[in-house]
């Protein structure tokens, strides 16, 4: 393993640890104009979001509606729409083939399975981040360090396999003197390929394990300078209850 990624691994709760995870359910708020744009605004205020931490599961309650719940699994693609009382609203298979094959971030609409599909995915790997990095297929190793505001952050170059749904294959975590994440880069494949420059702050220590709390989504240039002036992407994360076995 990776030297880097032992002692990131190390700072965020340990391997072992991770092991006996059996469920994570967070209480957390995206916001920002990115989900106006798609015809959705202040559809992932106040969620609940429960996830397996060790296979691509993760709901997102209430989606659209107090009474609705999304679904995302894996193996194959699934996302589904539930009533609280398990009812089938919605349902589509391989919804990462729906996505409009142009796009233009102030005017593409997305629909409701869309855009659960894009925010489940992308929060099932920031939630089970750096412990997914060690799962069958994802390759992690270290790259040249990244220089920024003064402070020197060491580098994770991860590279994930088709069976895990995320933003875009290849990736880049960013990680300060106390191995925790400050930025990660992406570019993600169902809005065009934008670089993404994405900012951890704040980290709290819930039941043992080390998470961002606020999380902002900003664009960077061709030399990997990001502008901070405008985030298109809030994240805030209230809560999260881990369980074991």
């Amino acid at each position: 393993m990776d030297r880097l990624l032992t002692s990131v691994l190390d700072a965020h709760g340990g391997l072992q640890n991770w092991a006996k995870v059996t469920k994570l359910t967070a209480e957390m708020t995206l916001g920002g104009p990115f989900w106006g744009a798609r015809g959705w605004p202040g559809v992932f205020d106040r969620q609940t979001v429960t996830a397996d931490p060790h296979r691509q599961h993760i709901t997102f309650s209430p989606f659209t509606a107090e009474r609705y719940t999304s679904v995302l699994d894996v193996a194959p693609e699934r996302v589904a729409l539930t009533t609280s009382d398990g009812r089938m609203v919605q349902e589509r298979l391989n919804p990462r083939e729906s996505f409009p094959t142009v796009f233009d971030p102030f005017t593409t609409p997305w629909d409701a399975i869309q855009v659960a599909y894009f925010t489940s995915g992308a929060v099932w790997n920031y939630l089970t981040a750096p412990f997914v990095f060690v799962q069958s297929g994802v390759i992690a190793t270290e790259i040249d360090p990244w220089t920024e505001d003064g402070q020197i952050w060491r580098r994770l170059a991860v590279s994930f396999p088709t069976s895990i749904a995320n933003h875009n294959a290849d990736q880049t975590f960013y990680y300060d003197e106390s191995f925790l994440l400050r930025r990660m880069d992406y570019s993600p494949d169902v809005t065009g390929k934008p670089p993404v420059a994405h900012y951890a702050f704040d980290h709290k220590t819930f039941d043992g394990f080390v998470f961002p709390t606020r999380r902002r989504v900003f664009l960077h240039d061709a030399d990997g300078i990001a502008d901070q002036g405008f985030a298109p992407i809030t994240i805030d994360l209230a809560s999260v209850k881990v369980e074991r076995r």
